[in-house]
């Protein structure tokens, strides 16, 4: 076989066509979005993930087996799907098109191959390994350290007092947060175990450009939650997670943000606890101090705010089930912020308004901060809701309540 010329393609604006809705496409639809790409997605049924994805409209889903017209107008498809025979029917029109095509299952019939990625900031390096999917992740690897340098000493995969080695019998787990969108925001170590995991179970929220960046070999278990919409219960996932371990894999719990806070991490560590398998637990960065942090607003400021208060909004404050004392939250001087709030603002701000706090503290919406979709919204406590719906804002959103927001315009 020849060897293939590199290439970096300028796909925005341009249609992509992806011919499959699983784990494969799952992992690679994040980078072509990222690339600016006018994505045309043709399956019958979708991942939650991609169905987010869809919903918000960031791609074209098109539910149906593919058929050779979707290829009019194409610069790429990606062949995501296992079926050989299908696979090769999505070659034939391309190359009946001249559409270079990535097949997942076969890279000998395919035009173009998928290099292993890293990005560093504006720098993206590409590997190709010759064919061999493993070669080109151990070299990547390789530059994505020394990518990383900090003062001279590589990031290199040591292992800290406290984790535990791959060398130890048995599979393991651990719970890694992901943090708040930006893939740059993961700590070293939850990245470092990220590249050494056999299976990764991961969150609608988790940054999709780490997905791509997983070896070919891994298991990648969708446990995407999406809001008001279809989810894995949580029984299921802690299942798939002692499994996996208890069969020898090192399984990698990947969540947005950090695993215990709204991220049922505990429960997770509980059910491996329980079947006597070790966890390690990766702390990371939270959207309820991120988000806020995106957006310009602090949530403590000298002189202004002394303290702040993480509150979950996923439930009314009259809901009979809700923990959340709303009365006395609205007795608070400092800062409060609300994740999960979007769906029950109006009722959460009556209340806090209700029981004492102004109507013109001023308030605002964060949507999917630290990602290229970031929006923000300023407003006051009594009249935020409404401008939510007006700016037709969206989950994921946090919600920051407090004389902070606005103290760095400027």
């Amino acid at each position: 076989m020849s060897n293939p010329y590199p290439l970096g393609l300028r796909l925005e604006g341009r249609r992509v066509v992806v011919v499959g809705g699983g784990a494969v496409a799952t992992r690679r639809v994040p980078a072509l979005l990222d690339a600016g790409a006018d994505v045309l997605l043709v399956a019958p049924e979708l991942t939650p993930a991609l169905r987010a994805q869809a919903d918000a409209g960031r791609l074209r889903w098109v539910p149906r087996r593919f058929a050779p017209d979707d290829l009019d107008g194409a610069w790429l498809v990606q062949v995501a799907v296992d079926d050989p025979l299908a696979a090769e029917s999505v070659s034939v029109a391309a190359a009946q098109r001249r559409v270079f095509c990535v097949r997942a299952d076969d890279r000998t019939a395919a035009t173009a191959w998928t290099p292993a990625v890293t990005r560093h900031g504006p720098v993206t390096v590409a590997v190709l390994g010759g064919g061999d999917p493993r070669r080109a992740m151990t070299v990547r690897d390789a530059i994505r350290d020394l990518l990383g340098a900090r003062k001279g000493t590589l990031l290199t995969p040591a292992v800290e007092e406290g984790s535990l080695p791959n060398a130890q019998p048995g599979g393991r787990v651990a719970l890694v947060g992901a943090g708040p969108g930006d893939p740059e925001l993961i700590t070293v170590k939850g990245w470092r175990l990220l590249t050494e995991a056999d299976v990764v179970v991961a969150d609608r929220l988790v940054p999709g450009l780490l997905l791509d960046e997983l070896r070919a070999d891994v298991e990648l278990v969708d446990a995407s939650k999406i809001p008001y919409g279809p989810s894995r219960a949580q029984e299921e996932i802690n299942r798939i997670l002692v499994d996996r371990a208890l069969a020898g894999a090192f399984v990698v719990r990947l969540k947005g943000g950090d695993p215990y806070v709204f991220g049922r991490g505990g429960e997770e560590l509980l059910a491996c606890a329980a079947a006597g398998v070790p966890v390690t637990v990766v702390p990371g960065v939270t959207s309820s101090i991120a988000a806020p942090a995106a957006a310009g607003i602090p949530v403590t400021h000298r002189s202004v705010a002394h303290e702040f208060t993480v509150v979950s909004g996923h439930l009314a404050p009259d809901a009979p089930a809700s923990l959340v004392r709303w009365e006395a939250l609205a007795g608070l001087r400092g800062t409060l912020v609300i994740l999960m709030g979007l769906k029950n603002l109006a009722a959460i701000t009556a209340t806090l308004i209700a029981h004492g706090r102004s109507p013109q503290t001023p308030t605002a919406v964060v949507q999917e901060a630290t990602t290229g979709a970031q929006r923000s919204l300023r407003s006051t406590l009594g009249a935020v809701a409404a401008d939510a719906v007006a700016a037709n804002l969206r989950p994921p959103a946090v919600v920051v309540v407090g004389d902070v927001v606005g103290t760095l315009d400027v």
